[in-house]
């Protein structure tokens, strides 16, 4: 782990900003810059190239998701935290499925933003019982024989259907599995027929009741 952690606090409220300065005060991260929407957020990001980007999940002006893809793309050694007012799986689901490294709740300890800043700034997946950390497991290729024998689903399809129950998009699916939005279609219809359902709600229902997620 480098010794000090390069960090870009983007956070509309500063009262917040403040509240994550004092918490990160005495530790391995160092703050390089803050921000209070999303063009700044971009701007600071470009000029400092900071190891790690701490940032609201509702930035004001933009969207950080879409932030998020657009700095992975361009700053590929930087490394995003987002921090969430709500226990939202779609939300700490689609932070996955751009690349974020963790998605926060509000409520979090001193000791688990400063573990999930240094793991992001080192590559580690977020681990523990944390909402992302679940959330990001049932993402996995992980597919328990009983769904595989009831419904005949393969293990990509079944992938897949844990990402439609999370509430993800085609493009948000594609973007997290790494493959195109067509071979998601695809994926989509086959497991609509083998589930007998005729749309996406039916289908995370019978996720939901079969621990897919």
């Amino acid at each position: 782990m480098p010794s000090s952690i390069s960090l870009l606090i983007a956070y509309p409220k500063p009262l917040i900003r403040a509240g994550l300065r004092a918490m990160l005060a005495g530790s391995s991260v160092k703050i390089v810059g803050e921000a209070s929407d999303a063009p700044g957020t971009l701007t600071l990001a470009k000029k400092h190239k900071p190891d790690v980007v701490l940032m609201d999940a509702a930035i004001p002006e933009g969207d950080a998701f879409e932030l998020v893809t657009k700095f992975t793309k361009a700053l590929s050694e930087t490394r995003f935290v987002l921090i969430s007012a709500l226990d939202n799986p779609t939300y700490m689901a689609r932070a996955r499925a751009v690349g974020a490294a963790n998605c926060l709740l509000e409520s979090v300890s001193r000791k688990e933003l400063v573990t999930a800043i240094e793991n992001a700034a080192t590559g580690k997946s977020a681990a523990g019982a944390g909402p992302f950390a679940k959330v990001a497991a049932s993402m996995g290729p992980r597919v328990t024989p009983a769904v595989t024998r009831s419904s005949s689903l393969t293990p990509r399809e079944a992938q897949v259907l844990a990402h439609v129950a999370l509430g993800l998009s085609n493009d948000e699916i594609a973007r997290s599995l790494e493959i195109n939005v067509e071979a998601v279609k695809g994926h989509v219809k086959n497991l609509l027929r083998k589930l007998a359902v005729v749309d996406r709600t039916q289908a995370a229902v019978w996720a939901v009741k079969s621990g897919v997620v």
